[in-house]
């Protein structure tokens, strides 16, 4: 007797570009190469402008589309929400669908203020006592490598962890006459470099070492204050119209952070997030120093880990290169043949497989609302460091700054 197929999940998305299209294609892949309790189904897209909306469906592979995203969540045939949406709007939608009991999935960071987010995870553990479930979409933990070098470190392989170094570093806005997006205005963004691409290096430190962020200084730097308003805009950036006449407008966020940390078990970290480093691409790198050990990974060599052994002595010590391609190796044994890498959309096809996983098993999946807001919190942090002259800031007992961070502009030197 055939087996019976799997109940469909059914998804909304709010959103449609850079995101919008790796979450797409997670979600029509996943069950494809994953043996899932659910078959995720791309039920209809949300975005404001109908032609557009509607054109990104039929590339994407959605069967609707809203122009609202309030009429998505009141849907009966929507079981999960996956906001893609500029950071402005995350609270309101998150919260909406939640107590609307519709499974989110919400990108990273989490909101543009630690308030924000305090109220989606208050709304996320409300709902999760119904079974509703909430998850941030910090992706790159679900890079193969990464999630080998967290499970080495959970076995013990480098011993006491003493210190991190982490880096995000991108080129897109090295060009002073790029143009300004909506990247570039903390009413939208809440923060630049620091929280489009700083989070994730502050999430995957906290994810491989299973240890958290305590205390941070800092500072922030916005190397071209002024970008033209209009231009060609390609992939996040692109070529503004500089002429003389053109009209410019203020860039409101930070274009580099910097900044020292310390861990709840001790260590000692090192964080530099930047979109101004000529040639580096997507350079997201982690290395971890222990008593016995030490882990290095960077993105832009995606399918290597490298790790040395502090116990050998065999004479022929140094780092190896771990060709994270074997079956036995965190979420590869449901691609390819061993050797054949895998590539930055295949993070949001593992993230998709463990949501549907965990939802029909009824379990919380990782990272939690609780766990995107830890990371706003050391964001606000580092923010409230760097307003005051690198003032050493901790984290209270919740997990909030000691003093109040105010969030304006000017402070961003």
């Amino acid at each position: 007797m055939p087996q019976a197929e799997p109940a469909p999940l059914r998804i909304g998305m709010v959103g449609y570009a850079f995101m919008g299209a790796a979450h797409s294609h997670a979600w029509r892949s996943a069950h494809r190469f994953f043996d899932l309790p659910l078959t995720p189904q791309l039920t209809a897209l949300a975005g404001r402008n109908a032609t557009a909306v509607e054109e990104a469906a039929a590339r994407m592979g959605w069967a609707s589309t809203e122009t609202n995203w309030r009429a998505l969540i009141e849907r009966a045939d929507i079981d999960l929400i996956d906001i893609c949406s500029p950071g402005n709007t995350h609270a309101e939608i998150a919260i909406a669908a939640l107590r609307a009991g519709k499974h989110v999935l919400c990108e990273k960071p989490l909101a543009n203020t630690v308030a924000e987010a305090e109220e989606m995870a208050a709304a996320a553990s409300e709902a999760a006592r119904s079974g509703v479930f909430a998850m941030c979409g910090y992706s790159y933990r679900r890079t193969p490598a990464l999630a080998l070098a967290k499970r080495m470190v959970d076995d013990g392989r480098l011993g006491k962890i003493r210190q991190v170094r982490a880096q995000y570093l991108q080129d897109w806005l090295s060009d002073e006459n790029a143009p300004l997006t909506w990247r570039l205005d903390r009413n939208l963004s809440g923060s630049g470099a620091l929280g489009d691409i700083g989070a994730h290096i502050i999430d995957a430190a906290q994810f491989v070492t299973g240890q958290q962020i305590t205390g941070v200084s800092a500072l922030l730097e916005t190397f071209t204050r002024r970008r033209p308003v209009s231009g060609d805009f390609v992939g996040l950036g692109g070529h503004g119209d500089a002429g003389g006449d053109q009209p410019m407008g203020d860039v409101t966020v930070d274009d580099a952070a910097i900044f020292t940390a310390r861990f709840d078990g001790g260590p000692i970290g090192v964080f530099e997030a930047t979109r101004a480093a000529l040639g580096r691409k997507n350079a997201m790198r982690l290395e971890v120093n222990g008593s016995q050990g030490s882990l290095a990974f960077d993105f832009e060599d995606m399918n290597f880990l490298q790790f040395y052994d502090g116990g050998d002595r065999s004479g022929e010590q140094g780092f190896h290169r771990i060709m994270v391609t074997e079956p036995e190796h965190p979420y590869v044994g449901n691609w390819w043949p061993t050797g054949h890498g895998l590539g930055y959309e295949h993070g949001f096809t593992h993230q998709a497989a463990d949501l549907v996983t965990a939802i029909a098993a009824g379990s919380q999946p990782t990272p939690s609302f609780a766990d995107a807001l830890q990371v706003q919190r050391v964001l606000a942090a580092v923010e409230e460091s760097a307003a005051d002259d690198s003032r050493w800031t901790t984290l209270g007992t919740a997990g909030t700054a000691h003093s109040t961070l105010t969030n304006t502009a000017e402070e961003i030197r």
